[in-house]
């Protein structure tokens, strides 16, 4: 709808009754065009007073660059820029990482993105694109912010190679009033801590009790360990005497091949103190792993796999904590036949990563300081520890009306 006020000149209404502007600036015998139906913050025009209101203030804002003398800023598509961190930003990243950041360019942003100039991206654009991953594509919230991530890393990259002004950057990444960000939580999404109630562990515990499995289960229960971590674990790393666990690498599966890799974060190498249970557990099993290696030598020599460790060379599986007493090796994917198992005959939704949250969850019930839970849980930001201490256990309940009795 065309607008007719000359006070208005260049706003005009949208069939939905919102508002935009435009306008057309000639610089140095070229002519530069601006259009725009959102603001800054990716919210649209309301009125007709907020679309001149916007106008005249970037009207003068691309005013004033013409005035001043401009940087020397090299323009480069989003591919580009993404191919240069590819070859010389990301040396040193995790190789789960790696993957994870081509399969989000690959399968998403390089269609939408890959052949736009790097500084004609909007705010308003990328937060458009987020939410219809979030609203309209009804993605997980924890999925579309591997997204934003990925859109602050390929900005950060183009603006650390002079690809991107500063006004922009800050624009984009830095203003909070500005800067891109997740949609609005829906009222039905649920990012809350799962853990086991005291009913499901005794099930639990039942369960795994003597299965090939248990070792797996009784690190997850008693020392929150990551899957990838507890099938990484040497028995060269604990300290049965004192009563440690020493956290310095994974198990991943890379190429096809299983290997022994760094850490994720320098976080997550740490000293882990086990509880006298599961030190009496494994004090037990070193003896029958001990009795098993002379009764069934010539089968754990036939079984054994070797695998690529930290520094490049090869050991022996039967080095692994985590392995069968005929020296199989057992991986990451030896857990989900007990998933299966446990839904079908339980109904317990049981993923290994719940046995971590339910031990956090229940040393943040027991008051243990933060920082001592973050050093244990391996966490890189004590933020992510503070979610243990917020999340709701009966123990925490039963608590709270207890105090509440005493107010």
């Amino acid at each position: 709808m065309a607008n007719t006020n000359s006070a208005a000149a260049g706003v005009y209404q949208l069939e939905n009754g919102y508002w935009g502007y435009r306008f057309i600036l000639t610089v140095n015998g070229k002519k530069k065009s601006q259009k725009r139906v959102k603001d800054e913050f990716g919210k649209p025009f309301k009125t007709q007073k907020q679309a001149v209101k916007a106008r005249s203030i970037a009207l003068a804002q691309e005013q004033a660059k013409i005035l001043l003398p401009q940087e020397k800023v090299i323009r480069k598509t989003v591919k580009e820029v993404y191919q240069e961190y590819c070859e010389k930003g990301r040396r040193g990243k995790a190789y789960t990482t790696i993957k994870k950041q081509d399969s989000l360019w690959n399968n998403h942003i390089a269609a939408k993105f890959g052949e736009r100039y790097i500084d004609d991206i909007t705010v308003a654009e990328i937060q458009d694109y987020l939410e219809e991953l979030y609203y309209t594509e009804n993605r997980a919230y924890s999925y579309t912010e591997s997204f934003l991530k990925m859109f602050y890393l390929i900005f950060g990259q183009a603006y650390s190679r002079n690809y991107l002004q500063v006004d922009t950057y800050n624009k984009l990444c830095m203003n909070k009033d500005t800067k891109i960000h997740m949609p609005k939580l829906k009222t039905d999404e649920d990012i809350d801590i799962v853990f086991f109630n005291e009913q499901e562990i005794e099930k639990l515990d039942e369960y795994f009790k003597g299965s090939n499995a248990e070792t797996a289960y009784m690190l997850g229960r008693y020392c929150g360990l990551r899957i990838n971590e507890c099938y990484g674990l040497k028995w060269g790393k604990i300290d049965l005497e004192n009563g440690t666990i020493m956290i310095d690498r994974q198990m991943q599966y890379q190429e096809g091949l299983i290997k022994l890799v760094p850490l994720k974060t320098r976080n997550a190498k740490r000293k882990i103190y086990m509880c006298s249970r599961l030190k009496e557990y494994l004090t037990e099993l070193k003896k029958r792993q001990k009795y098993m290696a002379k009764e069934l030598k010539l089968q754990r020599q036939q079984n054994q796999t070797f695998i690529r460790d930290l520094n490049g060379e090869m050991v022996s599986s039967l080095e692994l904590v985590n392995s069968l007493p005929n020296g199989k090796i057992q991986t990451v994917n030896s857990m989900k036949y007990h998933s299966r198992t446990l839904q079908a005959e339980y109904n317990i939704k049981f993923k290994y990563h719940y046995l971590r949250h339910t031990y956090g969850t229940n040393l943040a019930t027991l008051n243990t300081p933060s920082h001592i839970l973050c050093n244990q849980m391996g966490h890189s930001s004590s933020q992510v520890t503070q979610k243990y201490y917020v999340a709701t256990s009966a123990k925490g309940i039963n608590d709270l009306l207890n105090n509440l009795e005493r107010v």
